[in-house]
């Protein structure tokens, strides 16, 4: 199976009114009677026996305060399970009534949903949708060619695969002008859209048409891959003060139309379509919805308000379906790491937001090829001196301070278990994992060789774990960290690649407060004298000093990367 979306295959050659009186569907531009409504009915996704489809229903009638949209198959289909409204089968005559949230459907406005389904033999489009009772005209937007580049139907399964990886030369040549910085110049990163004007270019540097065409430079006859950081969320960042962008807790209006709009744009130009544009979407959004709202003790009062307002939601959606309409887009979606939600009380929680988020505004979860755990963080890879099944003095690991009850002690582990419980809601089973591993090496030659002390469970994990942070909460440049693996491709099952997402040198955060024109606040937890929240324990933060403020470069930390990579650089 491969994750693609068909084009929509047939249109209907008459429509009723609302009198039911037939009028035949024309060119553009030839008189004929106004069609009521019209739907567009996409399968998104399909395999052997079963298929995910998007279905948009616009009304070109009277304004509607609900709705129910009917169709019938010709084939042995059958509807599984449905999102943003309610769907139900009887024989093969199916009904899709609108939600709570959504049955208000003005005159030219239109109501998004999706569902998924089997089948087996052929999976036709049906020929016939009604509206309230009165046939729609079925829109398919003109002819689909299915060798179109920019057909989602040509996506490959994994995008990295044969192909080279776009490296942003003005990274580069940062990287390369420090010493010994010529040893991982050459490697692939991130491109960071992080604020409405990095589209077009900041101060002179580059803007996302500029990378795009440094790409196809770079592609030549090959494939190649380029990889961009979508991230200008609304209220952003809820629980870190380092990382809040431009836009307000309520300016979704502006991320879409300022921000999203104009990406999807230009990511669907036709000069573009030979790349492979792999997109990180919106990191330590959707994550903080769990962990830091409510009751517990590591809530924020700005993480409330992103839950009760939706917009994160509401965002990731929006981005999902736009960028997803471009048929050589990759999506990613950002899933924490294994520090932040292996916990029991966060995993499948966290699994169920994401599909929210993924059939929210008109997206679907085939809207979403992959995801990507420890972005821009340090979590180590492979902890190989200590397992979670291991007991020491009568204590299991997951006892210790360390670990404390998590259930995965590395990366690698917790995104091969995630990828299968995000499976079970709903994504495709093809889903592809990313992990960062530009800054989780830790120890260069001298990381431990085996496991601590077996006197106690502490000294034993202790004593062996490769991440040396204070706290696995910590999160903000943190000291003694180094590079780790280099960006390579399926690397193990279940796993897309090893991605440099995070360009080593840019700085997580200012370690005192620095007035910017970005948006970016002083947060404490950057500050090397802080002693810390709930969220990492109340510890000291484990952080570099004399810091510049996010994204900006910071040759100490760029130094301090080379100096402990794993493995280490030649």
């Amino acid at each position: 199976m491969s994750r693609t979306r068909t084009a929509l295959l047939a249109a209907m050659a008459l429509v009723a009114g609302a009198t039911g009186t037939a009028y035949a569907v024309v060119p553009d531009g030839v008189g004929a009677a106004a069609v009521p409504c019209t739907v567009d009915y996409q399968v998104q996704n399909q395999w052997g026996t079963g298929f995910t489809a998007a279905v948009t229903v616009t009304n070109l009638g009277a304004a509607k305060s609900s709705w129910s949209l009917k169709w019938s198959y010709a084939g042995n289909q059958r509807v599984t399970s449905g999102w943003n409204a309610k769907v139900t089968q009887s024989g093969s005559n199916v009904t899709a009534v609108n939600e709570s949230y959504n049955g208000t459907l003005a005159t030219g406005g239109s109501a998004s949903f999706g569902f998924q389904g089997t089948y087996s033999g052929s999976n036709a489009i049906p020929a016939t949708f009604t509206l309230d009772g009165v046939t729609c005209n079925v829109d398919d937007g003109g002819p689909t060619d299915p060798t179109d580049p920019t057909d989602p139907g040509d996506r490959v399964d994994n995008p990295y695969s044969g192909a080279k990886v776009y490296v942003n030369p003005e990274w580069s040549a940062k990287a390369a002008a420090e010493p010994g910085g010529d040893r991982i110049a050459d490697q692939p990163t991130g491109v960071w859209l992080d604020r409405i004007a990095a589209i077009n270019g900041v101060n002179g540097g580059m803007g996302l048409r500029d990378h795009l065409d440094e790409a196809l430079a770079q592609k030549g006859s090959d494939e190649l891959v380029v990889q961009l950081v979508i991230y200008n969320l609304p209220g952003r960042d809820c629980s870190a003060l380092a990382s809040n962008g431009e836009l307000g807790p309520t300016e979704i209006g502006r991320y879409k139309t300022e921000y999203i709009d104009p990406i999807a744009e230009i990511l669907g130009e036709e000069k573009y379509a030979p790349l492979r544009i792999v997109t990180t979407v919106e990191i330590d959004s959707l994550p903080n919805l769990v962990t830091n709202t409510g009751s517990r003790p590591t809530a924020t009062p700005e993480c409330d308000v992103m839950k009760a307002n939706g917009n994160y939601v509401k965002g990731v959606g929006y981005a999902l379906n736009k960028l997803g309409d471009v048929g050589n887009v990759y999506n990613y979606v950002d899933a924490g790491h294994h520090g932040w939600i292996g916990w029991d009380d966060n995993f499948g929680a966290s699994a169920d937001v994401f599909h929210d988020a993924a059939t929210a505004e008109g997206a679907t979860p085939s809207d979403v090829h992959g995801f990507i755990t420890n972005t821009a963080n340090y979590s180590a890879l492979k902890e190989e001196n200590f397992s979670i099944n291991d007991s020491v003095a009568g204590k299991s690991v997951r006892e210790s301070g360390w670990v404390d009850w998590n259930r995965y002690v590395d990366e690698l582990g917790f995104a091969q278990a995630f990828r299968t419980e995000l499976v079970s809601t709903g994504f495709d089973t093809n889903i592809g994992m990313l992990i960062d591993t530009s800054r989780n090496g830790w120890g260069g030659g001298d990381r431990p060789t085996g496991p601590g002390a077996t006197t106690s469970v502490d000294a034993y994990v202790e004593g062996g774990r490769y991440d040396r942070r204070i706290h696995i909460g910590n999160w903000c440049n943190q000291s003694g960290a180094g590079l780790g693996e280099r960006p390579q491709t399926a690397p193990e099952n279940g796993i897309d690649a090893y991605v440099w997402v995070k360009p080593p040198g840019e700085s997580d955060g200012a370690s005192k407060e620095i007035p910017n024109e970005e948006g970016k606040g002083f947060d404490r937890m950057c500050d090397p004298t802080y002693t810390g929240t709930p969220r990492n324990g109340n510890n000291l933060t484990g952080a570099l000093p004399d810091a510049p403020i996010s994204g900006h470069w910071f040759s100490a930390q760029f130094q301090e990367l080379m100096r402990n990579a794993y493995p280490p650089l030649p």
